[in-house]
């Protein structure tokens, strides 16, 4: 063993770190010692792997996982834009969440005013995309763009969402269109329906209180929720777009 070796108590000193992270960041191979002693298995560092190890503080104080810090200490700090991104997109999701509480805070849990509507069949043109339950908008916004350029639509656009929100699922925009592309039904039927006021982000809140009342009201609902869109986004605030929300109702037996 050199003299210039450091026992790993010293070293954690002098890198911030306790013996227990640089333990463990040994066992997963970031950042091994420079010897360790065969009989006690104690570990020894150099000195001139402080900067790493200070490197691989410094990341994880900043929620960095470790797999990433490796790719950082092996191939540079670009490897810091997926981790940045997926930062972001969980920034947005908590303030998301967090608007939605204040929500609930100031007025309590959703209720939704209800009324059964009967509902015709209609022949719709739909555009779909791959979402999950942190991507709807942007899924959503794709298959208006779409739906947009391919068709001339005729009355307001709808959002098709299913019911069962899992990891990964579709989400569909239809619109009735007279250009001929117009090729799939909307069951029509007794619906359920409520109107939310308000942004498209807080809609999950007038969904609760409309499922709540299908619950209520021994109603069965059958999918997918539809959302009819009737004020446009580029046109009208935020706080004003009118959304009514539709749910066919499957009597319970």
């Amino acid at each position: 063993m050199s003299e210039d070796l450091l026992p790993i108590g010293r070293f954690a000193r002098l890198c911030r770190l306790s013996v227990k992270q640089l333990r463990h960041y040994d066992d997963v191979g970031l950042l091994a010692p420079a010897w360790v002693d065969p009989a006690s298995g104690y570990r020894y560092y150099r000195p001139d792997q402080a900067g790493e190890a200070l490197s691989i503080g410094l990341l994880r104080s900043l929620d960095v996982p470790l797999p990433d810090i490796g790719t950082v200490l092996s191939s540079g700090t670009g490897a810091l834009e997926a981790v940045r991104d997926r930062m972001q997109a969980d920034l947005a999701r908590r303030r998301h969440a967090l608007s939605l509480l204040e929500r609930v805070l100031a007025e309590g849990l959703p209720r939704a005013e209800v009324t059964v509507v009967r509902e015709p069949a209609r022949t719709v043109f739909v555009e779909r995309d791959a979402a999950t339950p942190t991507t709807i908008g942007e899924a959503t916004s794709r298959c208006v763009a779409r739906v947009l350029a391919a068709a001339t639509p005729q009355g307001p656009l709808i959002g098709l969402f299913p019911l069962d929100l899992a990891d990964e699922f579709v989400v569909g925009v239809a619109s009735e269109s007279d250009d001929g592309r117009a090729d799939e039904v909307l069951p029509g039927g007794s619906y359920a329906l409520a109107t939310h006021v308000g942004p498209y982000d807080q809609i999950a809140l007038t969904a609760h209180g409309l499922l709540a009342w299908c619950g209520d009201h021994g109603h069965l609902p059958a999918g997918p929720l539809r959302e009819v869109y009737l004020t446009a986004p580029t046109l009208t605030p935020p706080e004003r777009l009118v959304t009514q929300l539709m749910i066919r109702l499957e009597d319970t037996p």
